[in-house]
């Protein structure tokens, strides 16, 4: 396992902002969960450290060495 570090994170699509500067750090051997209504993002975050979708702006990294940087 690694520790993930989301700096800043931000996700548009058109002019809609789904994730605006997120800050989080899910340590080694811990378990997170991300809440919150319908549309608020969960999805698009978790897709985004997955690398499913790209980064707007911010910093994602991991400690088993893969990062992306968009500022």
């Amino acid at each position: 396992m690694s520790e993930v570090v989301l700096r800043g994170i931000t996700k548009k699509y058109g002019a809609n902002t789904v994730v605006d500067n997120i800050d989080l750090t899910a340590e080694n051997g811990k378990l997170i969960s991300i809440l919150g209504p319908s549309g608020c993002g969960k999805t698009t975050t978790l897709r985004m450290i997955a690398g499913f979708e790209s980064l707007m702006a911010g910093i994602y990294f991991s400690t088993a060495g893969q990062w992306a940087m968009f500022l």
